[in-house]
């Protein structure tokens, strides 16, 4: 028995509608960065989903990981993309990785053809999974989900006023579908993920990396700033601090849980977008409070940084 042999790695799916917050540009550095976990495919959700595949190519690109495959999910209305500008000239075409124009099916196969337990990772509206779940839903006995989604006890930055999150509000009844599967369920609510912000060191020591994928964080980043004009995400400074950092949380769920204290509780969906506990509702594991958001912070910086 060879004891020095590494650890399975984890088989992880993201979906993702980059492009409208930077958050999820800094979860997939993140994601590509940590290596309990092995990337078989990234589909975009929401809105303009070939030019969310854009962005999510010419990172790729960047990073030196042509070989996970893009899948285009669902186009629909409601999302906008604030990150064009830096995909602005880029040749999708000449992408040398696999594009999947179904990325509905793409998630079916990839699920159905892997020999371990596959973690679906939400960090957009849920209409791809919804989709999927409706096509095959068996899949549910070969994965789990883990997503950013719904608010428990506390709203947008720490608020006490409970709040009709995104990823839940734009399209509740996918939400639902997903919420009530039979699927392995764990979420981060904004209780936990709502928090999550670099500023002084932690931050200037990711600002002033001359990393790839920092720079290509920042560069987006910078681009967000300018377009974006929803009161809900703009004005964060590029120069001094982060914006909540709302995806990075399921990615490290993917993993652990050793920095968060996690219960289950039943969850319902309200048709204008509330997360409420119900005893009747879908069980899932609920991220509801940290236990050590410091540690947690000082893992992205070494990642992200490549420290």
């Amino acid at each position: 028995m060879n004891n020095n042999q590494p650890p399975k790695r984890i088989p992880v799916i993201l979906d993702t509608d980059i492009g409208t917050d930077i958050d999820d540009t800094w979860a997939l550095a993140f994601l590509l960065r940590c290596p309990e976990l092995d990337i078989k495919l990234i589909t975009t959700a929401t809105g303009n989903t070939h030019e969310r595949a854009r962005i999510v190519a010419k990172f790729l690109e960047a990073a030196g990981r042509t070989d996970i495959p893009i899948g285009i999910g669902i186009p629909l209305e409601g999302s906008p993309c604030y990150q064009s500008e830096w995909v602005k000239g880029y040749d999708f075409e000449k992408y040398p990785g696999k594009i999947l124009a179904n990325g509905i099916q793409a998630i079916i196969d990839s699920i159905n053809t892997s020999s371990e337990e596959t973690v679906v990772l939400g960090i957009a509206p849920l209409p791809n999974l919804a989709a999927v779940l409706m096509q095959d839903p068996s899949i549910v006995n070969r994965s789990r989900f883990i997503g950013m989604f719904g608010s428990i006890h506390k709203g947008y930055f720490g608020s006490g006023d409970v709040a009709a999150e995104y990823n839940v509000k734009l399209y509740p009844y996918s939400c639902r579908e997903v919420f009530s599967s039979q699927w392995n369920k764990t979420i981060t609510p904004l209780d936990t993920c709502g928090i999550v912000q670099l500023k002084g060191e932690k931050y200037q020591s990711i600002r002033g990396s001359n990393d790839v994928l920092v720079q290509a964080i920042m560069e987006n980043y910078d681009c967000w700033t300018k377009y974006n004009k929803n009161p809900l995400y703009n004005g964060f400074d590029p120069q001094t601090e982060s914006s909540i950092l709302y995806d990075l949380v399921p990615i490290y769920l993917a993993f652990s849980s050793s920095f968060l204290n996690v219960s289950e509780l039943g969850i319902t969906v309200t048709d204008d977008g509330y997360t409420i506990i119900n005893e009747q509702g879908g069980k899932i594991h609920c991220a509801l409070t940290w236990h050590d958001l410091q540690a947690f912070e000082n893992l992205v910086v070494s990642r992200i940084t490549g420290c």
